[in-house]
């Protein structure tokens, strides 16, 4: 999942209180807007939204988009802007849902105006599950990063080392951070997903333009059809950030502007998307690695500058993509034991050592991205929004241009992520 940049961030939990209507979000907010999950009349300018619509699509899609580029070639490019385009009209069908009904504050209550629980349901398994499997890549990155720069490390003989080491030393050291109750700190640092999404792409670029060994001379191949299932996966992995739309909606003082919000993320972001993966694929050609920070020189300031951006951010984001989750566990315990400090933290700690054990047992950043991107942003970004505008505004009770081009959307995402899911599992398995 693509990750959040701004001055002053916090994780917004939204839900009404009842057992069946959990659900939280991540939502960078400035101080002005502290009331805006709750009312329709948000405070953020058009501006601020749009800082926030970027961090949102922000994240370590960065890291593998030269991989994906690698993986179906250059004319598989032509995917990437045709999902940024399907991503970006099915966030204007949620706002268009959320223009017929007010009271939408979260993703999952599009979901039940829908189709009812079952809607809600499968919105929030959908959300919980990307965020479980986003904060493990972050530990897989974590790991593979680290081994990068320190080879050869292990303890106690060869017991543990390498990658595995060093995903379990990151799980020890964000611990304490799940055990927060006020995460504005961290989110201080997690809010710079634009920042940090800068830097890298400028570090990568300036590795190739002074770095003669490196330079932007590979040609690449045209097209590689047998990797375009996992190109089209990663794609997706990179606009997966609809569930954080409704809390940005609600945060806009003039929500007609809404619509200019999304279009302005899309494209600046879809553009800087193109351009690390053009430039990654011209320096490393087929050779280029899941994440594009293992390819660089280690002992380039640029490329150092580019790897310890890469490692600083997941520390920090990793506890609010958990948070929300353990939120939503937290909500099934019986109400005298909802405030145990012990039972809290435990639940935490818990959901913690499994990431990490996940993580270690699958260690394969390029292959669980794609995975998520097939199976969970596909359906998230692309098919629930297209299926939930159809039944709030009854479209699909009459065959017009829209209706049929929704439904084809549907059609897509669906093929995408069946053949998407089932080359990364393929994948998964070929490497354990």
């Amino acid at each position: 999942m693509n990750v959040p940049f701004l001055q002053k961030c916090r994780h917004i939990e939204h839900a009404s209180r009842n057992n069946n209507d959990e659900e939280n979000t991540l939502i960078i907010t400035t101080s002005g807007d502290e009331n805006s999950s709750s009312s329709t009349s948000g405070s953020a300018t058009f501006f601020r939204t749009c800082l926030n619509g970027l961090n949102a699509l922000s994240g370590v899609g960065i890291l593998s988009i030269p991989y994906a580029l690698a993986s179906g070639g250059w004319l598989s490019i032509i995917l990437l802007f045709a999902i940024a385009m399907a991503a970006f009209y099915s966030g204007i069908l949620m706002k268009r849902c959320m223009d017929s009904n007010h009271n939408i504050k979260t993703y999952p209550e599009i979901g039940h105006l829908a189709f009812g629980n079952l809607g809600r349901t499968a919105v929030s398994l959908s959300m919980y599950t990307e965020l479980y499997l986003v904060a493990t890549g972050f530990l897989i990155l974590e790991g593979d990063n680290l081994d990068n720069l320190f080879p050869n490390t292990e303890i106690m003989g060869s017991i543990i080392g390498g990658k595995k080491l060093f995903v379990v030393v990151v799980g020890i050291i964000i611990m304490p951070t799940v055990w927060l109750d006020d995460l504005s700190l961290l989110s201080y640092v997690s809010g710079s997903g634009v920042v940090a999404s800068g830097v890298i792409v400028v570090a990568v670029f300036v590795t190739g333009v002074v770095d003669e060994s490196v330079g932007f001379r590979e040609k690449g191949r045209v097209v590689d059809l047998g990797g375009t299932p996992t190109a089209v996966s990663l794609y997706a992995f990179c606009y997966c950030a609809h569930p954080v739309f409704p809390s940005l909606y609600n945060s806009i003082k003039d929500k007609k502007q809404f619509s200019k919000v999304l279009l302005v993320c899309f494209v600046l972001s879809t553009a800087a998307y193109a351009f690390m993966a053009i430039i990654g694929y011209l320096m490393f050609g087929s050779k280029v690695e899941s994440q594009i920070t293992l390819n660089l020189p280690k002992n380039k300031i640029t490329s150092q500058i580019a790897i310890y951006t890469t490692l600083l951010n997941p520390i920090a984001k990793y506890a609010l993509m958990v948070t929300p989750i353990t939120n939503a566990l937290k909500s099934l315990l019986p109400p005298q034991h909802m405030n145990n400090r012990f039972i809290t933290i435990s639940i935490s700690t818990a959901l913690v050592f499994s990431t990490v054990a996940v993580a270690v047992a699958v260690p394969f950043f390029g292959s669980l991205t794609s995975l998520v991107g097939a199976f969970l942003s596909v359906t998230a970004s692309i098919i629930m929004p297209c299926a939930c505008y159809l039944k709030i505004s009854g479209t699909y009770k009459e065959l017009g241009f829209e209706t049929v081009a929704i439904v084809t959307i549907i059609l897509i995402g669906v093929v995408i992520g069946v053949f998407g899911t089932y080359n990364a599992l393929a994948e998964i398995i070929n490497q354990l």
